[in-house]
């Protein structure tokens, strides 16, 4: 996303001019609830389609459509507890991570509950925004540019793209780019939760999933039943201030000290269990800083056939969001090691890129502008041009690399089309609620800190911390038995863990191969 995670001052609580919107879209008029239809799909699943007003100010004009997935409770019908809504973050399309990730969901909420996904307005299967023809389009469009620029040179060539980007999505994509912000979404949820029957929302949301629970739960306090935020953002910083999102939240920060923890693990690891291994953590640093060192001043060819690893390549290779990853990929991070210190300055290893992102059969358009119509409108990035490469300098000296990475990819809300900012929520965050929310975080999360779930579960009215020692972005992604008893606990009786609980992670990052 044009993604956000870390500082987590408290800004004073006001209703600004954009978060009193919520407030006089309730006198305009309600819109019905929609009348869902739902027919087999997908092996076991449900779908359906739901028809809501473009713009909540005006129920009664145009409409758009958002697309439904559901699994039934497989519970005899006396223990079923109705419907949970899920989604998994982005923002993006929810079908393919509902699918694929489906069995992440814990057994007994799969048991009791009806478990419902959505693609938001604007993605997937919904009436969606589209700024190409295809996915392979806009690929080819933006095929020049690199993950992120770096230097003067590749700064222009990425505003320049961007901006013909950004034009382009203006002609193509009408008034839906002025209502897809996260409260619309939210909006959206709440005729859902009634076109479904339920009388409260019950809700798992993951990462940018967090957000949409706290937009909701503060829109309609009343309704809110039990919500899990795995993997929060800091609402007040997402949604205020003067840097691109990304570094008010901290991501960059909050990757950069996954990355030491990735180094300083793999350093106090035997050769056997960590591959990139120098022998203390120390040395493993000094490593990796050489490997920067090297890549940063002339990409180095690997792989088969030979392409280039650049500083933004290399770093973007590290899965620092998924634990279960980390010892695998430094065989691989080993592999570039060779490569920039051999006197070729290459390597035969297979191909590792992967190819461009392209849409599989039948799969719907799922083109970058989606997540930026969002963000954009959601996260006050500015709209300076100029700002973003003062702010970049800001990030290099405080998170290297990564500072450059956050910051550039929030650079193409400076010239983002439409007024999509009229409908965010951008507070108050602390509505009294019907129910306690259950906030997760990752103390190693590289995306959303844990710094930014403490300030969620204070901005909030009522909230619980629940905190997970270990690493990856989001404990759904990264799962720990003792946070999956108290989760299910909570949305299946209502119970929270004690205060000030904190759970272990299941998987080790570097766990020492079995001799046997």
């Amino acid at each position: 996303m044009a993604a956000a995670g870390v500082i987590a001052a408290v800004i004073p609580l006001t209703i600004s001019a954009a978060s009193a919107a919520p407030a006089a879209l309730s006198r305009r008029g309600v819109p019905s609830v929609p009348k869902l239809a739902w027919r087999a799909c997908h092996g076991g699943f449900q779908c359906s389609t739901a028809r809501v007003p473009l713009d909540y100010r005006r129920p009664g004009g145009s409409k758009i459509s958002l697309a439904l997935i559901r699994h039934l409770a497989t519970a005899s019908p006396a223990r079923r507890l109705g419907t949970m809504f899920i989604n998994f973050g982005g923002p993006m399309e929810q079908f393919e991570p509902f699918l694929s990730g489906f069995s992440a969901i814990p057994a007994a909420l799969r048991d009791r509950y009806d478990i419902v996904a959505f693609d938001p307005r604007g993605f997937g299967f919904s009436t969606s925004i589209r700024c190409f023809s295809s996915v392979a389009a806009e690929n080819k469009f933006l095929a020049g540019l690199p993950p992120f620029p770096v230097g003067a040179r590749q700064d222009a060539a990425w505003e320049r793209t961007w901006a013909r980007f950004d034009a382009l999505c203006a002609r193509r994509n009408g008034s839906l780019l002025d209502h897809v912000a996260t409260a619309d979404t939210a909006r959206d949820l709440n005729r859902l939760r009634q076109a479904v029957g339920a009388r409260k929302l019950n809700y798992l949301g993951a990462s940018y999933g967090s957000v949409l629970g706290a937009v909701y739960a503060n829109l309609f306090p009343a309704t809110t039943g039990h919500l899990v935020l795995d993997g929060s953002f800091d609402p007040v910083a997402w949604s205020r201030g003067t840097l691109p999102a990304s570094l008010r939240l901290g991501q960059d920060l909050a990757t950069s000290a996954a990355l030491r923890s990735y180094l300083e693990l793999c350093g106090q690891a035997p050769a056997s269990a960590c591959a990139f291994s120098a022998g203390t953590p120390s040395a493993t640093e000094a490593k990796f800083a050489r490997l920067e060192q090297i890549v940063r001043r002339h990409p180095v060819m690997f792989g088969n056939p030979p392409q280039p690893i650049t500083l933004a390549k290399l770093l973007l290779a590290l899965p620092l969001g998924d634990v279960d990853q980390w010892q695998g990929s430094t065989a691989l991070l080993q592999q570039f090691w060779l490569a920039a210190t051999s006197s070729s300055g290459s390597a035969g290893a297979r191909s590792f890129w992967r190819p461009a992102h392209a849409a599989a059969s039948g799969a719907p358009y799922t083109g970058l502008e989606q997540t930026y119509a969002v963000s954009c409108a959601d996260e006050a990035d500015p709209r300076n041009v100029g700002a973003y490469s003062a702010a970049a300098r800001l990030a290099q000296a405080r998170a290297g690399g990564y500072g450059l990475y956050f910051t550039w990819t929030d650079e193409p809300c400076a010239h983002w089309p439409g007024t999509g900012a009229e409908d965010k929520y951008s507070g108050p965050w602390n509505r009294p609620t019907a129910s306690t929310i259950l906030v997760l975080s990752l103390t190693g999360d590289p995306l959303t800190s844990n710094q930014d779930a403490i300030a969620m579960s204070r901005d909030l009215a009522r909230a619980r911390l629940l905190t997970v020692a270990g690493w990856g972005h989001t404990e759904l992604a990264n799962p720990s038995n003792c946070a999956i008893r108290y989760e299910v606990s909570y949305l299946t009786t209502g119970a929270l863990p004690p205060d000030g609980t904190v759970c272990a992670q299941n998987v080790a990052p570097f766990p020492v191969p079995s001799s046997g």
